[in-house]
């Protein structure tokens, strides 16, 4: 019996487009490949909204890969622009003095999976040679250093997540209350010296001396993976794992519009595997946000069992809560009083001309110790020597409260 095919060339499109989800980081196999195309031919095409859920439906098997999927579909499936761009990489390049535009989260990566190797038919061009002095320039480290993690492409991510496990990470240390025996310490230990003359028959007492034990503080990490920040906490998530491998007693909470407990997948000694299972856990990736309702729940379930002996926490997110404000200011002064330390990572301080005009923020931030920027690995690597050495002046939140007040007036 023969098999009918297909007329057109639908099949061979969407298994290009499989091809360039898998090259910008997703997990497409051929079996889903398979399972795309049955899903269309079954489905028809009845519009592109139709087209795009089906697809989306088979390929995408996690949150994150949303993002990317939203924007390969733009990319490939908008012939418009497909057929502007294979103009321009076939054409000579013009300067362009016209301003550019943000690129779109994920943009890179897939632009570079879906266009890689398409360059080669382009005449060779005589370029001319030119004498740098290269004195003064940065390194590609350094530019990869500062470079937001959601316009980097797929090979930077890999390098950025190379670069995370090899961060020196803090071993900073707090005084309890219990004693250890020290030789050099400067308070007497009455106990040690009775029982060193009980074994000698109460003739000779020899002064012994103690001293406070230091332990690693706890960390708690809340981190929010609503849409605007899902791209931050998924490379955040690879430095919360590399703190787990080297430091005990570390815990990861992630919330969007409910709040889940990720500290037993960040154990698993492979990074992959610990986000492939965080992903599985996790049921509300890149929708809304509730934060002040996540972290009444944090302080009602989990503010006692992890924040104790001096925890230090850090809360990553945008701030960007429109309902009960109220609330959410009563949580955070909670969560504050607490902990030690609460430090609070947003990726909108990239923004130079951020101000703190949001109702969320405004209720947010005096309540936190630190607040820092976190969208590159210069601000990682400033984040681990801030945990080790203390706070700085830049970060204080007073400034940015003091500037919105400034405004204000």
């Amino acid at each position: 019996m023969k098999v009918s095919q297909p007329e057109g060339r639908i099949a061979d499109n969407i298994v290009f487009f499989a091809r360039a989800l898998r090259k910008a980081g997703m997990r497409v196999g051929p079996a889903s490949v398979k399972d795309a195309i049955e899903a269309v031919l079954t489905a028809g095409i009845g519009g592109r909204d139709d087209f795009y859920w089906t697809l989306h439906a088979v390929l995408v098997t996690r949150h994150e890969d949303h993002a990317t999927f939203d924007e390969a579909f733009r990319l490939y499936w908008k012939s418009r622009e497909l057929v502007e761009k294979l103009l321009a990489m076939f054409s000579p390049v013009a300067v362009d003095n016209a301003e550019r535009r943000k690129p779109r989260a994920a943009e890179n990566r897939v632009s570079q999976a879906m266009f890689e190797g398409r360059q080669d038919g382009r005449p060779p061009r005589e370029i001319p040679e030119i004498e740098i002095d290269a004195r003064f320039t940065v390194s590609g480290s350094e530019v990869l250093r500062g470079k937001d993690f959601a316009q980097m492409n797929a090979d930077e991510l890999t390098d950025a997540r190379k670069a995370i496990s090899e961060l020196r990470l803090p071993f900073d240390t707090v005084a309890t209350r219990r004693f250890k025996a020290d030789g050099s310490g400067r308070r007497i230990d009455p106990r040690a010296m009775m029982r060193m003359a009980a074994r000698t028959g109460g003739e000779l007492i020899l002064p012994k001396f103690r001293s406070p034990r230091e332990i690693h503080p706890p960390l708690v990490v809340l981190a929010d993976i609503s849409g605007s920040m899902s791209q931050y906490t998924r490379i955040f998530l690879h430095f919360l794992h590399a703190l787990t491998e080297k430091r005990r007693r570390v815990h990861a909470f992630v919330f969007g519009t409910r709040l889940t407990n990720l500290t037993r997948q960040m154990r698993h000694r492979d990074p992959d595997a610990a986000l492939a299972d965080a992903s599985a856990v996790v049921k509300d990736w890149s929708g809304g946000t509730r934060i002040g309702e996540t972290l009444g729940e944090f302080n009602r379930l989990w503010s006692r069992r992890v924040l104790g002996q001096g925890a230090v926490v850090l809360l990553i997110t945008d701030g960007l809560e429109r309902d009960h404000i109220e609330g959410l200011a009563q949580e955070m002064e909670r969560l504050h009083k607490s902990c030690r330390r609460l430090i609070w990572l947003n990726p909108l301080l990239r923004f130079d001309g951020f101000e703190a005009r949001a109702r969320g923020v405004k209720a947010m931030l005096p309540h936190v110790d630190e607040f820092r920027p976190v969208h590159n690995l210069e601000a990682l690597a400033d984040l681990c020597a801030s945990l080790a050495r203390g706070s700085a002046r830049d970060v204080d939140p007073r400034r940015w409260l003091d500037i919105g007040a400034a405004r204000a007036a």
